[in-house]
């Protein structure tokens, strides 16, 4: 039996699946064809945090595929985005390779996706290529070429996903900004596709990506263009799409035929209680996944003082002094609103000095597994390798470095829409069975 494509806690004997996470009826709810007794007028809301609550798709193992590179993959975000819109077109996301230069990373893809083949490597490994400029236009001066064993695919797949590394564009970058040499890897991102013949790209990064003292944008733009894609961009914002979170990025999409032309869905933004007021009594259940981190005395005092005063921002008289009158950052040592979206959850969501990241309710910063939720993963998701607990820092970077699934999901669709793909129903997850303890489901992936 093949490889579910998101049954990351699935357990297999003799053909039969069982997730923990609870079974899915023979009844199918289709977001466009919801029963009247359906009592939520949000379907798409109601289908959102039924999957991040734990609840199962139905199995897509017989579906025709979609060939899928991820590039710079991390633990996934992205190309789960990517799976869930391959499933609205009643396809299957076969991730034939992803790629990271994070070990750990590639492992909590690995076990939450339907991998081919994880590549621990840098991508500017995989690829000869050379670019040029002619007549003001840049240009590859030969056909990029696949250098790796490890990527001995057939050419043509159906979509090259990638999220470079952002940190030389970043605004909260104070020290390399936009003269970072990793910027050269979005140029390396788009000589490994057009080598592949994808029929569509997807790459993922910060706004400032635009304004990189090389133009990398421009310059990626100018190489797919030649090599015969229609290139279009996007600034993206979370919460636009309905979403609690209020991150914002730039996506650039590459199609081998017509520019993608569709608008992006808008829709009211949910809050960050939306996504995560049920887990806000759960702490400690599964290592650190589950619990928040220690503060220290003066952190302490200073969480208590926002939720003593009933406030969200620290006064300067009780900030450090490095992030008094002057500072750029006034998010940090913040605490949520109940009632709007997150702020962009980071690496540094399990330290209050690098963002706004203090539960809103509760006296004490968010979990992973709350980070998680906001990103659009799932209960049940693979951070967890046979019970083991992962380090805190690594759940840090995997959960804010990845992209959100809903952001994947509305783009990846947009690009399967633009091949010719027809849409097919997207089947509601039945909720998890909220009777087993959620640890436990967790130590079943």
């Amino acid at each position: 039996m093949a490889k579910d494509l998101i049954s990351w806690a699935a357990k297999k004997d003799g053909g039969a699946t069982s997730t923990g996470l609870g079974e899915l009826g023979s009844e199918l709810l289709s977001i466009g064809n919801l029963p009247s007794r359906n009592s939520d007028p949000d379907q798409w809301g109601a289908w959102w945090r039924s999957f991040l609550r734990g609840g199962r798709l139905p199995d897509a193992s017989r579906a025709a595929r979609l060939r899928v590179v991820d590039l710079f993959c991390g633990a996934g975000g992205f190309a789960l985005g990517v799976s869930l819109a391959a499933r609205a077109f009643n396809r299957r996301a076969r991730i034939e390779r992803a790629v990271d230069t994070d070990f750990g990373a590639l492992r909590v893809h690995a076990r939450s996706l339907d991998v081919g083949r994880t590549v621990h490597t840098g991508v500017s490994s995989l690829v000869d290529y050379q670019v040029r400029e002619r007549q003001g236009r840049w240009c590859f001066a030969y056909p990029p070429e696949i250098i790796s064993p490890d990527f001995s695919i057939p050419p043509g797949v159906d979509l090259v996903t990638a999220g470079p590394p952002c940190q030389g564009h970043s605004n909260l970058n104070n020290h390399t900004r936009r003269s970072d040499p990793r910027n050269d890897l979005y140029i390396c991102t788009v000589a490994v596709a057009v080598a592949l013949k994808a029929k569509a790209i997807l790459i993922e990064n910060v706004r400032a990506v635009e304004k990189s003292h090389v133009d990398v944008v421009g310059m990626a733009r100018q190489l797919l263009n030649a090599a015969g894609y229609a290139v279009t961009h996007d600034i993206v914002r979370a919460d636009r799409l309905g979403w609690p979170q209020t991150r914002e990025r730039f996506f650039l999409t590459a199609v081998r035929g017509p520019a993608v032309e569709t608008p992006l869905p808008v829709r009211e933004p949910r809050s960050v209680m939306w996504a995560i007021e049920d887990l806000k009594d759960i702490e400690g259940g599964a290592g650190p996944f589950d619990a928040a981190p220690d503060p220290t005395d003066e952190t302490r005092k200073r969480i208590d003082w926002l939720f003593e005063n009933d406030q969200h921002d620290l006064p300067n008289s009780e900030r450090p002094d490095c992030h008094k009158n002057g500072t750029t950052y006034t998010s940090v040592y913040g605490r949520m609103h109940h009632d709007r979206p997150a702020p962009t959850i980071t690496t540094g969501i399990g330290t209050p000095g690098q963002g706004r990241f203090i539960h809103p309710i509760k006296p004490r910063l968010i979990t992973p597994h709350e980070a998680a939720r906001i990103q659009g993963f799932p209960d049940g998701y693979g951070f967890l390798e046979d019970g083991v607990h992962a380090r805190r820092r690594d759940l840090a970077k995997w959960i804010g470095d990845a992209v959100p699934s809903p952001m994947g999901f509305e783009m990846a669709k947009r690009a399967f829409a633009a091949l010719g793909l027809e849409p097919g129903a997207s089947p509601i997850p039945k909720p998890a069975n909220r009777r087993k303890e959620r640890g436990a489901a967790l130590s079943e992936v």
